[in-house]
């Protein structure tokens, strides 16, 4: 099956690399109109021309500029139908660990803007007869790790945010429907840094022994895992789903967490 979102004009954040890359390659792949934004100007520029999209620098956590951008889609496609919500960032830390500033970071990035982005982008969405709105969790907020204290925080955030989102545009009469993908772990460069980064940080001692590397994970997925299901959700083959949770991690979050953490 191809054009299953033929002429939607679909917003994705964080969309120069990882999973905001694959969800908008396979977006524009399917017949979609592809805006995907970052604070990476080359990369973003890179993969909007090559699939054909628009790419616009965007800070998913300056409200001013989502004023702006939404403003500019309006002007440039006269509608928006897709809001894909995949800016996010990860910063390791346990509660002992993590800094204040990093803990207010994460949440920032990802649930702060995931708030603006479904503020700004509802009042077009309803004005072009409704739309879908996808929210990337994680399976982060469901397990228990010390390690990320600020990201699980920040992706159980975008949880509430979105079944709240979703009864509220039901109770307004709005075809706007919103749901969350929530991934395990995915081979992204976020996913294949955070090795680094959390030795960086001083973690994974005695004192945090439960840091396991994602990208060492024995369940790893391919980022194009999620992009088939930001597809299934932005198309009209998900009409009667709405706040609704899925979770794409090859089965990881079912493994028993004694046994995560040693396999991990």
């Amino acid at each position: 099956m191809t054009g299953r979102v033929a002429g939607k004009v679909a917003l994705v954040t964080g969309g120069a690399k990882g999973l905001g890359e694959a969800d908008a390659r396979a977006l524009a792949a399917e017949g979609a109109r592809v805006v995907l934004t970052d604070v990476d100007d080359n990369a973003g520029q890179a993969v909007a021309e090559d699939i054909g999209g628009v790419f616009k620098r965007h800070d998913v956590t300056d409200e001013a500029r989502w004023q702006q951008l939404i403003a500019e889609i309006k002007a440039e496609f006269g509608a928006l139908h897709v809001l894909v919500n995949n800016a996010g960032i990860v910063l390791p830390g346990s509660i002992e660990s993590q800094t204040y500033a990093d803990y207010r970071a994460q949440v920032a990035v990802s649930a702060d803007a995931t708030f603006l982005g479904c503020q700004h982008a509802i009042p077009l969405m309803v004005e072009s007869g409704g739309g879908s709105i996808i929210n990337m969790a994680s399976v982060a907020s469901k397990l228990a790790y010390s390690g990320i204290v600020g990201y699980a925080a920040a992706k159980g955030a975008v949880e509430g945010i979105t079944r709240s989102i979703a009864a509220h545009c039901l109770e307004s009469g709005y075809k706007i429907r919103c749901n969350s993908i929530h991934p395990g772990s995915i081979d992204t460069p976020m996913v294949r840094n955070f090795g680094r980064q959390a030795e960086e940080a001083g973690m994974g001692g005695p004192g945090d022994v439960q840091v396991p590397d994602p990208a060492e994970a024995p369940v790893l997925g391919a980022a194009g895992n999620i992009a088939d299901v930001v597809v299934f959700l932005a198309s009209d083959e998900s009409a009667f789903i709405t706040a609704q949770e899925f979770v794409v991690d090859g089965g990881m979050s079912m493994l028993p967490a004694p046994l995560l953490h040693e396999i991990q």
